[in-house]
């Protein structure tokens, strides 16, 4: 089956590092055009490799401005990779890209969008584009690779698997000690769509959704630690407290920009029958960051020494797992998952073909924009706000 038609919107950071390693290798995707607004430079050294999207895929085409993008008919999939202001804007230009009556007489009837994370700066335009991708019958979904984590696929096994009984407590962290990218957030005043609540935020409160859904009310704590006076966040804590059967759990989703540790915390579980702690994020990013190609053999394969501590009430995994006489538990270090991001676009091709059910869905990318607008009005209000 001859590969989907790959146009990607933007050609900046996410584009290179997040979703071109991933794509490439992907023989079912074909990197066919770019949206970049920068005129192709002329005569640029080799050395400037990784400036434009010409210089590094001369055989993709360029375009210069979106209504020739969105006009080329070839194009069956859209990845929006650009600001997050204007997400909402190009993913409905994309969903109702008019292609259907050519698309008729090719060869594909594909049309699907995929939005990097944020999907959209508030919930009203998330549940806009819900509704125009079931209208259209397209397919809409966000770039939350990092379902695809290593320590999240193996946290996700381990609570299957009931490895920790009745959970009461749950931390998920993303914590970045002193990036120099914040500085950009110079702005006294709070700018839509930026701040560490939309940004490393929009992963781990879909990670915590996905764990353990919707909750009955959420709770925030919202700081500025980078020296400014500005309402654009770059610490917080998150609490978010369950009914019903989960009336007992508590789960706190952290990042802060001050943490001069020599480990990242990553991860916390506690409950009725075991725990978890985990250190260090997952490998994928810096990997591709240090040049490395994600068809790599040893690409997202955690070193043994970053492995999570495993305690529980009862053995859980003899192979691992040795009995404690001090602290009266099962202990040992439970292999990591290895991460893989290509998984993601993989899951892409098949929701697009017919062959599995779409991974990320674009109700669940809603319900994360929905939970940090949430998040905003308890910090604003100093209460507890249900979910609503």
């Amino acid at each position: 089956m001859p590969p989907i038609n790959v146009g990607l919107i933007g050609y900046g950071f996410s584009t290179k590092c997040f979703h071109l390693p991933f794509v490439k290798p992907n023989p079912d995707l074909n990197v066919y055009a770019f949206l970049q607004r920068a005129e192709a430079p002329k005569g640029a050294p080799k050395a400037e490799a990784g400036l434009h999207c010409t210089l590094d895929y001369p055989e993709a085409k360029h375009y210069r401005t979106a209504d020739e993008f969105f006009a080329d008919v070839a194009i069956e999939l859209v990845i929006i990779c650009s600001n997050v202001e204007t997400h909402t804007e190009f993913a409905e230009r994309a969903l109702l890209a008019g292609k259907h009556g050519l698309h008729a007489l090719s060869r594909f009837t594909y049309d699907a969008v995929v939005v990097e994370k944020p999907f959209t700066v508030t919930s009203l335009e998330a549940d806009h584009l819900v509704a125009t991708a079931k209208k259209t019958g397209r397919v809409l979904t966000c770039f939350q690779n990092r379902r695809y984590d290593g320590d999240y696929q193996t946290i996700s096994h381990l609570i299957s698997h009931n490895a920790f009984g009745s959970i009461t407590e749950c931390e998920i962290r993303y914590d970045a000690d002193a990036p120099t990218w914040v500085s950009k957030w110079n702005s006294p005043g709070l700018i839509p769509g930026e701040g560490m609540l939309y940004g490393l935020g929009s992963h781990t409160i879909d990670q915590a959704l996905q764990l353990f859904g919707r909750p009955k009310s959420v709770t925030a704590f919202l700081r500025t630690l980078r020296g400014i006076e500005s309402e654009t966040d770059d610490a917080f804590t998150l609490i978010l407290q369950y009914a019903g059967e989960q009336k007992n759990l508590l789960v706190t989703i952290k990042t802060t920009i001050v943490s001069p540790m020599e480990r990242q915390l990553k991860s916390l579980i506690r409950g009725t029958e075991g725990s978890f702690i985990k250190f260090d994020e997952d490998l994928q990013a810096d990997q591709v960051m240090a040049g490395m190609h994600s068809t790599d053999a040893s690409f997202g394969i955690e070193d043994p020494a970053s492995y999570g501590l495993l305690s529980t009430v009862k053995a859980f995994d003899a192979k691992i797992q040795t009995f404690d006489p001090r602290s009266n538990k099962y202990v040992g270090r439970f292999p990591t998952i290895t991460g893989r991001y290509r998984s993601y676009y993989e899951d892409v091709v098949s929701a697009i073909r017919g062959q599995a059910e779409l991974r990320v869905k674009p109700e669940e990318a809603r319900d994360v924009i929905r939970l940090i607008e949430l998040a905003r009005e308890s910090h604003a209000k100093g209460v507890s706000v249900p979910w609503s």
